[in-house]
């Protein structure tokens, strides 16, 4: 495929965190209700109902739109979008077409060591659908809606055609996920669709300007979906011009068990929906003094909080980028620092111990807090555990919430220190290996690590290791 070039854009869909619904009062928490149960007649689209418009909403679409560095329009209106299918409640979906509320931006992220900057074409605020659930069983073929969904606040973020590669989405989305997450406009879990993505895939012989025919990809539900589908569809459309076909413009499925892209329907295009002015609503107007508070309100984002890492503290860029990809984790990581916990030290705890252990649960699940990772942490600094019984002890904490000091107390963790105590091991040690000790001073260096192992053995592993090594160093190489 080295003469072929493949172009890709992203159509990200982003659940809002908002209380309500985008255009009535129902609840956005559907996740665990019964069926149909937070509906009304605006977001059911009955005849007669009046939407009004979600001001958290459209704040978390600004907010969004600043992190992109977008331009914020200050007026913008809705539309509606005129398609039939059995999720749509009110038989067309209020979106925003000719002026959206956020346009321009990028996204930048960094694949095999190259930076790359992808530019977003828009940032627009739309409603979502129902749940539309097909159904095959002993009542026969049917289908389910469950319309709870239907009317919570979406922004659809259509990325410029500038990624080449799956693994290049893939990475886009991801940091686009950690956005999203660090200014608390969408929770970014895919496998609960609070981030569903589309794409359209075409390719080209390298060297032209022009774009080939696009298909549009649907159902990719995680990153490796997303990475393995596009990678799949364009070596598919290769496949088809280099034997002399033509590409569709259709829409095709990722089918994840078969691992291949299926036909599921011809591409429309904008016209085929009819957009017009949406009648019922007023242009959405963002002032300027409204605009400048939520721009004051704005986080440190991924991207600079990870450079700060890199400049202020020393971290290495993978560690840097690894923490700040999660804010809670580089939260923990700042307050933990600020308690006078060693920055590199605590990086590495963070992204390997702590992670390690957490398995798939968050941190906001578990009773793990700066202050208790900090004095875990001081705990192994002044060598009064050793790592392996600091993480026997970060275990316990992160489920109980105990005091590190007396979880190292109570289950006997702490090293022993002591040398006058270590000394008279290790001489009971190379009492008991006379060998050993004989091979060393013939100049077997290497059975220093089996005596070292004796003396963990003897004090049952709290023995302080350093110590250990520099006192039997001593008392090998010191005549008599």
């Amino acid at each position: 495929m080295t003469d072929w070039e493949t172009v890709i854009g992203l159509e990200v869909h982003a659940q809002l965190l908002t209380r309500t619904k985008m255009f009535c009062r129902c609840s956005a928490d559907y996740a665990d209700a019964a069926p149909n149960s937070r509906v009304c007649p605006i977001c059911l689209g009955l005849p007669g109902a009046l939407p009004t418009i979600n001001r958290a909403a459209v704040e978390l679409t600004v907010r969004t739109g600043l992190a992109l560095g977008a331009r914020i329009a200050e007026i913008s209106w809705f539309d509606r979008k005129n398609y039939f299918y059995p999720d749509l409640m009110k038989g067309y979906q209020i979106s925003q077409y000719p002026a959206p509320l956020c346009s321009g931006g990028e996204v930048r992220f960094v694949v095999h060591g190259e930076r790359r900057r992808i530019g977003v074409t828009r940032v627009h605020l739309e409603e979502d659908t129902a749940k539309h659930t097909d159904r095959n069983d002993h009542h026969g073929s049917y289908s389910l809606i469950n319309a709870n969904r239907s009317g919570v606040p979406l922004i659809e973020i259509v990325g410029e055609p500038e990624l080449r590669s799956g693994e290049e989405a893939r990475e886009y989305l991801r940091t686009l996920r950690a956005i999203l997450r660090y200014i608390g406009a969408c929770s970014g879990n895919m496998e609960e669709g609070a981030i569903r993505c589309d794409a359209n895939v075409s390719v080209r012989l390298r060297g032209t300007a022009n774009f080939g025919t696009k298909v549009e990809i649907k159902n990719m539900n995680s990153f490796r979906s997303v990475a393995a589908a596009l990678d799949f569809e364009s070596r598919r459309q290769v496949g088809v011009l280099e034997g002399g076909g033509t590409i569709t413009q259709e829409t095709r499925g990722w089918d994840d068990a078969r691992g291949v892209t299926v036909s599921q329907r011809s591409k429309e295009y904008a016209h085929d929906y009819r957009y017009f002015p949406e009648p019922d609503l007023r242009p959405l107007r963002i002032p300027s003094d409204w605009l400048a508070a939520i721009r004051a309100q704005m986080p440190e984002l991924p991207e600079a909080r990870a450079a700060r890492y890199q400049r202020s503290l020393g971290l290495t860029e993978y560690d840097a980028r690894l923490l700040a990809d999660e804010r809670e984790f580089a939260d923990l990581f700042d307050e933990t620092v600020t308690r006078g916990a060693d920055p590199k030290q605590t990086a590495n705890w963070i992204n390997g111990d702590v992670r390690r252990e957490l398995g798939d649960r968050s941190l906001a699940s578990t009773r793990l807090n700066a202050e208790r990772l900090q004095g875990t942490l001081s705990l192994l600094a002044a060598g009064d555990v050793n790592r392996a019984q600091a993480q026997t002890i970060l275990a316990e904490v992160i489920v109980s919430g105990a005091d590190p000091a007396e979880v190292a107390t109570r289950r006997g963790l702490r090293q022993i220190s002591d040398e006058s105590a270590l000394a008279a091991t290790i001489r009971e040690v190379l009492a008991s290996h006379p060998r050993s000790v004989a091979d060393f001073h013939s100049g077997k260096q290497q059975v220093m690590g089996f005596l070292v192992g004796q003396v963990m053995k003897a004090t049952r592993g709290k023995a302080n290791p350093t110590i250990v090594n520099r006192l039997l160093a001593e008392m090998l190489t010191t005549p008599g």
